[in-house]
């Protein structure tokens, strides 16, 4: 039981790897609260999940989010121990795509959507955990899990152009290594995870397209060539909020089925 007696907040937690990660978090021990803006998908995972979970519907790149959704945990099973914010998504609806056709409300959506969301629930986290430390004899330990992408360093131009969900990516890599070096006396580790393509809803627009399906096959090779699912990142998200990785911080822990190691092939360039 890798997270016996660990209490988690999972921001985006209600669908996809978020909801995976909740799973494999209370298989292994864990108490969670998980956080989506959908209010179905809330009440859906309660079901799921069942008791020891609680869902909420928020949004979260409202401040007051993951503050609440912290004291929630706190409340209802007596304790604040890991992060993990999973929550955000491609700006291209709103304006996101290549630079020359990019529009600033495309990049402040995508900006809020992505980093806006994680430095407000990273924020509220350090602050709970700074706060449990000033109030205990105790050593306190907290651990935040934050969700990146292959594309914030490994571009695919073809067919992934979104330049402010990259520009978001690769900012979440630096803010957390920033932050983790910071926090790190205080016994605060602070880690990204960094996925290629997942069979995740906001992924339904690259997984039903055959050309897409075709390139994936050759630059997520591993296990047959695949795009991946939402439980190929629990391992490594179950080692980051568990006490085995009491000794890493600042890292960028990469689960790409090969991505960023293959070259991958394409037909055309559109």
């Amino acid at each position: 039981m890798m997270l016996e007696k660990k209490n988690i907040v999972i921001i985006g937690g209600t669908t996809g790897i978020g909801l995976s990660a909740a799973k494999a978090f209370i298989a292994n021990g864990a108490k969670v609260v998980v956080v989506g803006r959908n209010a179905d998908s809330a009440e859906a995972a309660k079901k799921e999940l069942g008791k020891n979970a609680v869902a909420l519907s928020a949004d979260a790149a409202n401040e007051n989010t993951a503050i609440q959704a912290i004291d929630i945990c706190i409340n209802n099973f007596g304790g604040f121990d890991g992060l993990y914010h999973v929550a955000g998504g491609s700006g291209r609806k709103m304006g996101d795509g290549p630079l020359h056709e990019l529009t600033l409300d495309g990049w402040n959506k995508t900006m809020e959507l992505n980093l806006t969301s994680i430095m407000l629930s990273n924020q509220a986290a350090v602050r709970k955990f700074l706060e449990l430390s000033a109030g205990s004899s105790e050593k306190v330990t907290g651990t935040i899990l934050n969700m990146g992408s292959v594309l914030g360093f490994s571009p695919s131009p073809t067919y992934f152009s979104t330049h402010a969900y990259a520009a978001s990516k690769a900012a979440i890599i630096g803010f957390t290594k920033s932050i983790a070096a910071y926090y790190a006396p205080n016994n605060i580790r602070i880690n990204v995870i960094a996925p290629a393509l997942v069979e995740t809803p906001m992924a339904q627009r690259a997984a039903k397209d055959e050309t897409i399906q075709a390139f994936i096959k050759t630059k997520q090779p591993l296990d047959g060539g695949r795009i991946g699912v939402p439980e190929d990142l629990d391992g490594m998200a179950l080692y980051c909020m568990s006490d085995l990785s009491k000794f890493t911080t600042g890292q960028c822990f990469v689960v790409d089925g090969g991505w960023s190691v293959s070259e991958g092939q394409n037909s055309s360039h559109s």
